[in-house]
């Protein structure tokens, strides 16, 4: 193995255990801890910084690893076959709550960025939210009004906090010499 291959793995098994941390904690605390399921997003702070830093294949990896570690930071919701669903259904209501909508963090520096506004930030986050309010609406029996002002009340802060913080965290990191992959 190359010596930048080695600092890629470390550099992604560096954010996914700053995941697993941030999320616990998030969890842990309970700061806009909604009832049945979502929370201020602190794991999202280092799958954004990986995607910019890594670039987005690896950061969609990282995203899709952190998924399988929130089994471990907390609960995950989905909808139960007492509730009518047929196995299928539940497997989509999973794959759009996860994967995707934390997939999807991965692809954020193929978005410009404008100063120290990151539109990836914006535009991943305002993904993440359309696909919990489809999945809210659809698979939860909630009216798509509901189902917004529910997911917006931890997504639009989730969302400001990163805006704020990442291009801060990713300027100062990427001055330094160790973290160039």
């Amino acid at each position: 193995m190359r010596n930048n291959q080695i600092r890629s793995i470390t550099f992604m098994g560096m954010y996914l255990a700053l995941f697993f941390v941030f999320d616990w904690l998030a969890n842990a605390v309970g700061f806009l801890q909604m009832p049945n399921g979502g929370s201020l997003g602190l794991g999202i702070i280092p799958l954004l910084l990986c995607s910019y830093h890594l670039g987005w294949k690896k950061g969609t990896l990282v995203c899709l690893l952190a998924v399988l570690l929130m089994f471990m930071t907390g609960k995950v919701y989905v909808v139960q076959n007492s509730d009518g669903f047929a196995p299928w259904q539940i497997a989509i209501q999973f794959l759009m709550e996860y994967p995707l909508a934390f997939g999807i963090y991965g692809l954020a520096s193929l978005f410009p960025n404008r100063g120290y506004f990151y539109s990836g930030v914006a535009v991943t986050n305002l993904i993440r939210l359309a696909l919990h309010v489809i999945a809210g609406t659809v698979f939860w029996s909630t009216p798509w009004w509901g189902s917004f002002t529910y997911n917006a009340w931890y997504m639009i802060p989730t969302m400001i906090m990163c805006l704020i913080l990442i291009p801060l965290l990713y300027e100062r990191l990427s001055k330094s010499r160790t973290f160039n992959v």
